[in-house]
């Protein structure tokens, strides 16, 4: 994987989209010349529309982000990619001609967008037939051996054996003595050399999953394996890299203190990220309120009560602070008691099921980022009553309050709606993630992912 601004990202996924780069820009010039040669006009030098084909394929790009075009169920499945595919890149033709339209400036024609549509999507399927072929074939995986052979080695295995792995596990190592889990495990003692086997199966990884570390540390086999330029990792910082999020099962506070992550430089980022807020928050208010009007009026003629409601939710470093949301729910919904919400919810009103599904319900939440309570990205904010239970059933939950709590998140967007402890545990490993590994990248790429979450109403309850 490469690491970009503490973010992870495929390989396959970086050579693939750099590939699509370059067929979007022949896409777009070939578009151009056909149109010229069709009005008996010379198509001229590149040079010369060189910043329309940079931001077609830049627009583009965004909207295949936004859609979930490199996601994992893309890279494995023709059928979705093409249908991903088709909506990117129509949503891409519609901003830029949208754009033109509004500045006049004539720069996009119809006739050339159209012709540049068709050439991406062709090419661009042909890119995944060809070259997704090929990126899934074990030779361009990393090649990694498991120093364990316990159940956290059957982990590991079961991890590589996803179709959108980036990794091939070459062998398992029996470290101890204890009968192994994983069946087809050599024996540290039948290696006379480990570092020397290493070099033979071509590693170019070695990850330690023993179960108990205590006294068992292979420090001089690691220390050989690690000068010879092979890379060394433990499970859980593995485990992290390969997930995008943090194992909950196997760390432990020293991992999470020595571990890189929760930088304290973030003056220059916190500081971007608060402007942005309140630039985006004033813009999304001025631009939707005639939207959430008129779904207010809808809410009063639906059902009794108020059109919006308040609601108390834990803050940055567990201060409450008052949310406002469009009213979804019956108003006695929570007559018994704070309850989770569950699928196809009896207490969700006519309108509250669309409100819900289109996210319209939630357009109301940029009051609190506008006064710096909230932030566009970051971990949901519970309510209090549900967060004194999970501090004292999760481990690390408080920590989630270090960072400011946004209206989507990594865990919005990585992890189905949950109304469970076991839910709320998967998606406080998402959120460690964030909040250790936060960058205005990270920001970027959730803010462009959100759209996907909301065209196809994944994870809407």
């Amino acid at each position: 994987m490469v690491r970009l601004f503490k973010h992870y990202i495929p390989h396959a996924v970086i050579l693939l989209g750099a590939i699509d780069v370059l067929l979007l820009y022949l896409a777009g010039d070939l578009s151009w010349r056909l149109r010229a040669s069709q009005i008996g006009m010379s198509p001229g030098s590149v040079e010369d529309r060189l910043w329309q084909l940079s931001a077609y394929a830049s627009v583009t790009l965004v909207a295949m982000i936004s859609v979930g075009v490199y996601g994992a169920e893309a890279l494995r499945s023709m059928r979705y990619a093409t249908a991903r595919l088709l909506v990117a890149i129509s949503l891409g033709i519609i901003a830029l001609v949208f754009v033109d339209f509004t500045i006049g400036g004539g720069n996009f024609w119809r006739s050339t967008m159209a012709y540049a549509m068709a050439g991406s999507i062709v090419a661009l399927v042909m890119n995944r037939l060809v070259v997704g072929g090929i990126l899934g074939a074990a030779a361009f995986r990393r090649r990694v051996l498991v120093l364990g052979a316990g159940q956290r080695a059957e982990r590991l295995r079961n991890l590589s054996e996803r179709p959108e792995s980036g990794f091939v596990i070459v062998g398992f190592v029996a470290m101890t003595e204890a009968e192994p889990l994983v069946k087809d495990s050599i024996a540290r003692t039948a290696i006379h050399n480990l570092t020397r086997h290493v070099e033979n199966l071509g590693v170019s990884e070695v990850v330690l999953a023993l179960e108990e570390r205590r006294n068992a540390l292979p420090l001089a086999d690691l220390l050989r394996i690690k000068t010879t330029g092979v890379h060394v990792n433990d499970f859980s910082s593995f485990i992290e890299r390969e997930t995008g999020r943090v194992d909950l099962d196997t760390v432990n506070p020293s991992w999470l203190i020595f571990s890189d992550g929760f930088s304290s430089g973030r003056a220059v980022s916190s500081a971007a990220k608060r402007l942005f807020d309140i630039a985006a928050s004033a813009l999304l208010l001025a631009l939707t309120g005639p939207v959430i009007l008129l779904f207010a009026l809808l809410v009063k003629l639906d059902s009794r009560g108020p059109a919006f409601y308040r609601q108390t939710r834990v803050g940055l470093f567990g201060e409450p602070f008052d949310v406002i949301k469009l009213r979804s729910m019956r108003t006695d919904a929570e007559a018994n008691g704070a309850q989770w919400a569950s699928k196809d919810d009896p207490r969700v009103t006519r309108i509250g099921q669309f409100i819900r599904k289109t996210r319209i319900d939630e357009l109301p939440q940029a009051w609190a980022v506008l006064k710096g309570e909230m932030s566009f990205v970051g971990p949901r904010p519970e309510r209090p009553e549900f967060v004194a239970d999970l501090e004292q059933q999760l481990p690390y939950y408080a920590e989630r309050h270090m960072v400011k709590p946004g209206i989507t998140g990594w865990a919005q967007i990585n992890y189905p709606y949950g109304a469970s402890i076991e839910d709320s545990r998967h998606k406080l490993e998402y959120d460690l993630y964030y909040a250790k590994n936060y960058t205005p990248f990270l920001d970027l790429l959730i803010l462009l992912q959100t759209l996907r979450v909301v065209l196809w109403n994944e994870g809407a309850r």
